[in-house]
């Protein structure tokens, strides 16, 4: 795995779960429905899991988008395209 996936993936990694925390803190995952309506009838450790998950990978993404962002453009457009510094 390149150093830049790694950069990108631990620090969200760690920040998903202080955020899983923070979120979990107040909200009861027995409690959570779809839109208000039905209950979702997940476990609390699926419910967990799945919202690890997502947060882990939007934060990542806003990690991989800060890092291609801050790409020149004579980066971005080397000839070696499948490699970031």
């Amino acid at each position: 795995m390149s150093p830049l996936a790694l950069r990108i993936l631990w620090p969200s990694f760690i920040f998903a779960g202080v955020l899983e925390t923070m979120v979990f803190a107040v909200i009861d995952p027995r409690d959570m429905r779809w839109f208000g309506g039905v209950p979702i009838g997940w476990t609390p450790v699926a419910i967990y899991s799945i919202t690890f998950l997502i947060f882990w990978s939007v934060i990542s993404g806003a990690g991989a988008l800060t890092a291609l962002l801050s790409l020149t453009a004579d980066e971005v457009n080397a000839p070696e395209r499948g490699r970031w510094p």
